[in-house]
């Protein structure tokens, strides 16, 4: 009999929170109360000053592998998580070859399994992310994919998008929309604005994002089907998805760490480890993002963690591939977004439960390889847990990166609280901040 004992923290409930000790026994929670016996031989971790909730999900998560294993492969991007205090990633299907295939996804399902933590995938919308015909949504349904994207770039044809949506519906599935029009952002390498201008940099303007927003909201409006809403960067995109919520559709969305941290000024000095897309914005984007963080009118925080090679990023900022590192901050940043009096509910609302029930990480269907994430921790609930210091203050480095790739805008930032726990599947796999 393996057990954990969590001795003294701030136990956070969806609703309410109080301190007490959490007792994990062979892969669940076994106790939850005010003072718990450690049983003979168990892990005593003190806790105390410490929030204790959910394992921390990501709804978007680049891996790279299959294709791309010199910038990240599934097993380094669980042990980077893992230290970020995710217990579950889904993976994106912008590898090569793209994940549009019942063969692929159980490859990289069955690599996941080896991790640590539980990797979901996000199977392609269209066949070979090409945005010409559909994949085969139903057969990847059937291994349990829950969450389908062309992540990377969207759905570029409208009547395509809209056969998707119909499509999905009754697979109990939900689309997942990278939103930049590629018409209107092609060849843009930061944003259209002041700042592109007087660098003399081709933008990607606000408007192809917020146009496609748009457009996919009326199309769930017709469709009936599930759509959420990736790494959304401006306040405009933000209310209309609000009031598409307001409205009763099936429509949720979620924020990045770096476009509520960054803003376009980054750019000024041409680094490529600033290039991201959707590109980082004006700061009153940033501020609006910041202030529905702190408002709890944001569904899920997502890192969008994309891995590259560091020669890729050496290249000239217009040349260089999109993208940058987010597992390892993203609840740092998060945290510190959050404002000076923290809710630790909205917290785990963003990082854990609202993303777990987002990829549907809590669903009963058998066909569903991952379970146990975003709840309460609770006696009988499976032990996906993370424990966080709200009181560290610590400074990023590129070299403590678990990551193969070392393309993090926040290299030298000082951060404000970190996870010091992180127990997967049962297994304590983190030990203050540090791999077991």
């Amino acid at each position: 009999m393996s057990s954990i004992l969590l001795r003294g923290g701030l136990v956070v409930g969806p609703q309410s929170s109080a301190v007490a000790d959490v007792l994990v026994v062979d892969g669940r929670i076994a106790q939850v109360a005010a003072q718990v016996a450690a049983p003979e031989g168990c892990d005593v971790i003190d806790a105390s000053g410490c929030w204790v909730g959910p394992g921390f999900v990501d709804l978007h998560t680049h891996l790279r592998e299959p294709g791309r294993e010199e910038a990240e492969t599934i097993e380094s991007g669980a042990l980077a998580g893992a230290i970020g205090g995710y217990t579950a990633l889904t993976a994106m299907p912008n590898t090569e070859p793209a994940l549009d295939n019942v063969a692929l996804v159980s490859y990289v399902l069955d690599r996941g399994a080896r991790t640590p933590l539980d990797v979901a995938v996000a199977g392609a919308i269209t066949q070979g992310r090409r945005g010409e015909s559909l994949a085969p949504l139903a057969e990847m349904a059937e291994l349990g994919v829950r969450l389908f994207s062309d992540d990377g770039t969207g759905v570029q044809d409208p009547s395509l998008m809209r056969r998707a949506l119909t499509y999905a519906r009754p697979l109990g599935v939900r689309l997942a929309q990278h939103c930049e029009d590629e018409l209107l952002a092609a060849g843009g390498s930061m944003n259209e604005g002041a700042v592109s201008g007087r660098l003399g940099l081709l933008g990607r303007p606000a408007l192809a994002e917020e146009l496609m927003v748009q457009r996919d909201i009326e199309l769930v409006a017709l469709t009936g089907g599930s759509l959420h809403f990736m790494h959304l960067s401006t306040s405009r995109s933000l209310d209309l998805v609000h009031d598409a919520q307001r409205g009763g559709l099936p429509v949720s969305f979620e924020v990045a760490p770096h476009h509520f941290t960054l803003d376009e000024t980054c750019c000024e000095q041409f680094d490529p480890i600033f290039k991201v897309h959707p590109p980082l914005r004006p700061r009153a984007d940033v501020d609006a993002l910041r202030e529905a963080l702190r408002n709890g009118t944001i569904d899920a925080v997502a890192t969008d963690h994309a891995p590259h090679a560091p020669e890729l990023k050496d290249l000239p900022f217009d040349e260089a591939p999109a993208g940058m590192l987010g597992l390892e901050y993203a609840a740092s940043l998060t945290f510190e977004a959050l404002g000076d009096a923290p809710s630790p509910q909205r917290f785990f609302s963003v990082l854990s439960r609202e993303p777990a029930r987002i990829a549907q990480l809590r669903h009963e269907d058998a066909r569903v390889r991952h379970g146990g994430h975003g709840g309460a921790v609770i006696e009988g609930e499976d032990a996906n847990l993370v424990v966080f210091d709200p009181e560290a203050n610590w400074t990023a480095r590129n070299e403590d990166l678990h990551s193969h790739a070392v393309n993090s805008p926040y290299d030298g930032r000082a951060l404000r609280g970190r996870v010091r726990t992180t127990i997967a599947k049962g297994v304590l796999v983190v030990s203050d901040g540090v791999l077991v």
